[in-house]
């Protein structure tokens, strides 16, 4: 069995979903793999991957407007090493996914018309992400 393996590294705006789907397609091309499956791993515990609407973007807006009120920031956290949006990020990726997997067929992601992937950052500032792509 041949496996494929790449880290990317991801600059993150605060508080956003950054679509990476573009940068996961370049890997799986450069690849060569025709026929397979895509292992996606975030390094990381304040932030999530997620595969949601990639055409309007008041659905991203949804999203996040809606873990804002599931899981505030104002609520007094024990954990607050970091400040006040680090527990909040904690939850909120434990609520979501660290990793995906996505089949590959014709050298592709297989992924819906609607579909596109997502690192979700939760914390308020920027930070540098790290994705493992696994292709096998």
């Amino acid at each position: 069995m041949v496996h494929y393996q790449q880290i990317l590294n991801v600059s993150t705006t605060g508080k956003s979903l950054c679509k990476i789907t573009p940068k996961v397609q370049a890997v799986v091309a450069e690849s060569k793999m025709q026929t397979g499956l895509c292992t996606l791993f975030l390094r990381h515990t304040s932030a999530s991957l997620v595969i949601q609407e990639n055409a309007d973007p008041d659905v991203l807006t949804d999203l996040s407007n809606f873990f804002a009120r599931l899981v505030p920031e104002g609520y007094p956290y024990i954990h607050s090493t970091e400040g006040p949006d680090d527990m909040p990020a904690h939850i909120r990726t434990a609520l979501t996914n660290t990793s995906e997997q996505i089949p590959i067929m014709n050298g592709r992601l297989v992924l819906g018309i609607w579909q596109g992937i997502y690192i979700w950052e939760h914390r308020q500032q920027g930070s540098n992400r790290e994705l493992v792509v696994h292709i096998y």
